[in-house]
């Protein structure tokens, strides 16, 4: 690993009324140690696992709006609340590594075409050789991680299966073994899918009490609603739909 922990710097804390120390998760935040080369954020919307790797991404230098340190495009609510609260520990430090948004992705892939336009020996290296806007939003994803993913890097991914089939998910998650099993990659990702959860021996950190806290994959409920729904569909449905009846 890199990163090797995370704390937050209450002493520079003057209003815990205002966001995002509002949030159980992060006002009662103190230290995250990473210890695995791959950990994963997990909660509902709004714990505060998008608003910690925001604050991460800030803190390495990258486009908090999507990209690397060499992207400087913007975009409405792209600004770190947390970014100025948190300190980083790194053994070593690394400049080099990406912040992908899902949310914000198509943003990015205007931005690569804008410096196309500016540029004409910009020739998409290291997103697959063309437009991203070229490709469908699935394709998109996976050039990125196909091409622009490598050497001595950490990369912090927030939702990254919101454009990925679950085919895809498993194809990402190859990815991720193939780039972690060099010893030279660090993910922090924030996910929903119980698939990219599934990788084996990843650390996994659960937004969804006042505390952020390690919790197994067999714990998680993204595994348990998933793996009820799919061994008892229509019972499961009939629950679900019982009060409209």
């Amino acid at each position: 690993m890199f990163l090797r922990s995370v704390t937050l710097l209450k002493e520079k804390i003057t209003n815990y009324n205002m966001y995002p120390f509002t949030v159980p998760a992060i006002k009662g935040m103190d230290t995250i140690n990473f210890d695995n080369q791959v950990t994963f954020f997990v909660g509902e919307n709004g714990s505060g696992k998008s608003t910690l790797l925001e604050a991460i991404a800030y803190q390495c230098g990258f486009n908090t709006a999507g990209g690397g340190r060499n992207n400087a495009h913007d975009i409405d609510a792209s600004h770190a609340a947390l970014g100025d609260y948190i300190r980083l520990s790194w053994l070593p430090k690394v400049t080099q590594g990406f912040f992908l948004r899902a949310e914000s992705f198509y943003h990015f892939a205007s931005h690569l075409d804008q410096l196309a336009k500016d540029d004409p020996s910009f020739n998409y290296q290291g997103y697959g050789g063309r437009s991203l806007h070229q490709q469908s939003h699935g394709e998109s994803f996976l050039s990125l991680f196909l091409n622009r993913f490598g050497g001595k890097s950490i990369y912090l991914l927030d939702e990254p299966e919101a454009a990925l089939s679950p085919a895809r998910q498993l194809a990402f998650l190859r990815i991720i073994h193939q780039l972690v099993s060099s010893r030279n990659t660090q993910f922090i990702i924030a996910t929903h899918s119980p698939i990219l959860l599934g990788y084996p021996t990843a650390n996994i950190l659960s937004f969804d009490s006042s505390s952020i806290e390690s919790i197994k994959y067999e714990d998680t409920e993204h595994y348990q609603i998933s793996k009820g729904f799919l061994n008892r569909t229509e019972r499961f449905l009939e629950d679900l739909f019982r009060d409209d009846e």
